[in-house]
């Protein structure tokens, strides 16, 4: 097996997953391995940054509702909406009903379907509603909350880019990351986010370690249900799709997060 430095799948995963200023030195599959492996922790990141402006909104003065609202900007802006427009054209796709061609076809046009946007009020309300709920509760309640989610949501993309997952097209981000990630691999980072969350759960006085595992065993399972629907549907995977899996599993977490 050809080994790259670790530099590499960070500069990999931050600069294809943010718009943090981190080039992209190398682009090939060794890299994507790599930086796929990397992805949760862009995701730690980008889920502390939300985190934290949402306690510093509390600080501030702003009540649950839009402390919540701010937390849930945070990766909208550090990923230019990229995951938010993938899981709305991946909507439109499965919506269409249409054969995996045209499918396809539908979901990469420029603009959104009826299918996108529903899917996309619901699942922001969803979001928001559930961090205002954990913001309600404790500061450190919503920071956690907010924290997991992201890393949970990136842990998708890994388990997605695992080898036996094909892509759907050959050409775009979904081609290049589509089966470089060895299974074994996948598993060892999954088991490492779930115990990186329960260490976090047990140190705050509202969520238990086992809450905050469950999260992201919980995210995990829903992408894998969505994943395994569109690679029937489309025969494999996309851009979009792997949008759609962030998405879909940072909203699962942040259910299971806000709930008791």
């Amino acid at each position: 097996m050809i080994r790259i430095p670790p530099l590499h799948g960070l500069r990999f995963a931050f600069g294809t997953l943010t718009v943090l200023p981190v080039p992209v030195t190398r682009w090939d599959r060794v890299a994507a391995r790599a930086g796929m492996l990397c992805a949760p922790l862009a995701g730690v990141v980008v889920g502390g940054t939300a985190g934290l402006l949402g306690v510093a909104a509390l600080v501030a003065g702003a009540g649950p509702l839009l402390a919540a609202v701010c937390a849930a900007a945070v990766p909208a802006v550090l990923t230019r909406g990229l995951h938010l427009d993938g899981l709305a054209d991946t909507a439109d796709g499965l919506g269409s009903g249409k054969p995996a061609a045209e499918a396809l076809r539908i979901m990469k046009q420029s603009d959104i379907g009826p299918f996108g946007v529903i899917t996309l009020v619901l699942v922001l309300l969803a979001q928001v509603a559930a961090l205002a709920e954990a913001y309600g509760g404790s500061w450190e309640r919503g920071a956690l909350a907010a924290a997991v989610s992201a890393t949970a949501a990136r842990l998708a993309l890994t388990l997605a880019a695992r080898r036996g997952i094909p892509a759907a097209r050959p050409e775009g981000l979904g081609a290049a990351v589509a089966g470089v990630v060895p299974v074994r691999g996948a598993l060892a980072v999954a088991v490492a986010v779930a115990a990186a969350a329960a260490a976090g759960g047990a140190l705050s006085a509202t969520y238990g370690a086992v809450r905050a595992a469950a999260a992201v065993v919980v995210a995990a399972a829903a992408a894998e249900l969505l994943l395994r629907h569109c690679v029937r549907r489309f025969g494999g995977v996309t851009g979009d799709v792997f949008g759609g899996l962030a998405e879909t599993a940072g909203t699962a977490a942040l259910v299971v997060l806000s709930l008791g």
